[in-house]
């Protein structure tokens, strides 16, 4: 990470001095802790999204057992499989599909902090959509659309899984990873041209590739997500990722489900894709880090206030101690 936002960091550098603030990141987005920087509360911007647009999700504390857990599942109609993941965490930390009450057990035990569980969502697509909207407009811009290809192995008909996972030249590097995975079967040999997912969802951390599709975008598009962000108190800079059926019901607003929505701290994630060159990525980095610094000026000028440094050393330390309580998945 330091590789790619050394450069653009003397661009914010230079930001800060113009706000007056190296936290000016923190009123991009008012009604998000840190403004969605680091360590903010999934389950608190859950809350600010309208439910008719995210899966089912229950907030478990650390001191729920398995059976009360479960119940919970139950009043909140989630059946198995789920998502599980902290309720603070990035990146994909912590982040499993669970298939029963024994996988939940395991995880519980280990992760030793508040998580949520989420109905698993099986629509065919995933995209991440990047919005931003001046707090003094209506409308805004989607910035980024990223398409998630999961990880993946093509079977030939006579290498076992264990074998076409360490000729892939992206599933390799998550071989000790994978290893752990229960449900993969190692010794299975796919059919020829039998697609076998590793990974059921989209983190490029865990093995998925991204994807440019900035070609999608247009009106309707943008429409959508005005729409929706506009409903959404205090959000104007950020990243959903989301699960839909089709491009064209995405485009229409149907049939999708926000898995997570990002804050300041999230990331264009399309300058990931193979095509896309290390210099064109600092420029889209600087763009996305000067709209971040607009919509924050815009928010201080009516009142909201920049975080302290007291206040960031403070959430840090909390961040760092947080997952140090968390045994190995």
């Amino acid at each position: 990470m330091w590789i790619i936002y050394f450069p653009t960091s003397f661009y914010y550098v230079y930001l800060s001095i113009k706000a007056r603030s190296f936290f000016f990141f923190s009123a991009s987005n008012p009604s998000i802790e840190t403004g969605g920087m680091f360590f903010e509360s999934k389950w608190k911007i859950f809350q600010l999204i309208p439910q008719s647009f995210y899966p089912s999700t229950i907030y478990v504390d650390i001191n729920k057992n398995t059976p009360s857990i479960v119940k919970q599942m139950e009043a909140a109609k989630i059946k198995f499989p789920v998502i599980a993941k902290p309720d603070r965490g990035e990146k994909g930390w912590c982040v499993k599909k669970i298939n029963s009450i024994q996988e939940l057990e395991e995880y519980r035990s280990r992760i030793n902090i508040p998580f949520l569980i989420q109905n698993y969502v099986d629509y065919p697509l995933e995209f991440s959509i990047f919005y931003y909207r001046n707090p003094s407009r209506q409308k805004g811009l989607i910035t980024s659309v990223t398409m998630k290809k999961m990880l993946t192995v093509t079977g030939d008909g006579t290498s076992s899984i264990d074998k076409l996972i360490q000729n892939n030249n992206r599933a390799f590097l998550q071989y000790k990873r994978l290893s752990r995975i229960s449900e993969i079967n190692f010794h299975h040999v796919p059919g020829k041209g039998e697609k076998v997912v590793l990974v059921p969802y989209g983190n490029h951390v865990l093995g998925a590739m991204f994807l440019d599709y900035n070609h999608i975008i247009d009106d309707a598009l943008t429409a959508v997500f005005d729409n929706l962000s506009n409903k959404i108190e205090g959000f104007y800079f950020g990243r959903y990722d989301l699960r839909c059926t089709s491009i064209e019901d995405l485009k229409m607003g149907k049939n999708i489900s926000v898995l997570e929505l990002n804050g300041a701290g999230a990331q264009p994630a399309h300058i990931y894709d193979p095509k896309f060159s290390f210099f064109e990525a600092q420029y889209v980095l600087a763009k996305h880090y000067n709209m971040m610094f607009e919509t924050a000026s815009e928010n201080n000028k009516r009142g909201i206030g920049y975080m302290s440094y007291q206040s960031f050393k403070k959430m840090k330390k909390l961040e760092k101690d947080h997952k140090l309580k968390v045994n190995t998945l």
